[in-house]
């Protein structure tokens, strides 16, 4: 019988995929990605052209599971793609998918 990936990793796993299964959701974290430098709700909202208070829901969904960073920068928060997740993301769809992965066992992130 086949090993089956552990719960805890499972589950860490399924919490990335909830937060990106939002079109919205995805468009500010490829945004934050492109841009590699932190941004304010004002700038993401004029971006993706939504009112603010839904992109900042969309942006606590993202930072819960720490796709997105948040940076205090006087009254305001910056925020910004997590560099570790964008490496580690491809990899637990590789392992979701059954596809082979560099160091099998290894838990990324």
């Amino acid at each position: 019988m086949e090993e089956l990936l552990d719960r805890e990793v499972a589950q860490r796993y399924a919490s990335w995929f909830r937060a990106l299964a939002d079109p919205t959701r995805i468009q500010i974290a490829e945004l934050l990605a492109r841009r590699r430098e932190p941004m304010s709700v004002g700038q993401i909202t004029a971006a993706v052209g939504m009112a603010q208070s839904t992109v900042s829901q969309h942006l606590k969904i993202l930072a819960e599971v720490r796709f997105v960073l948040v940076e205090p920068s006087g009254n305001a928060n910056l925020y910004r793609i997590n560099d570790k997740c964008l490496e580690c993301f491809p990899t637990a769809a590789d392992v979701v998918m059954g596809r082979p992965v560099a160091s099998p066992g290894q838990t990324p992130c």
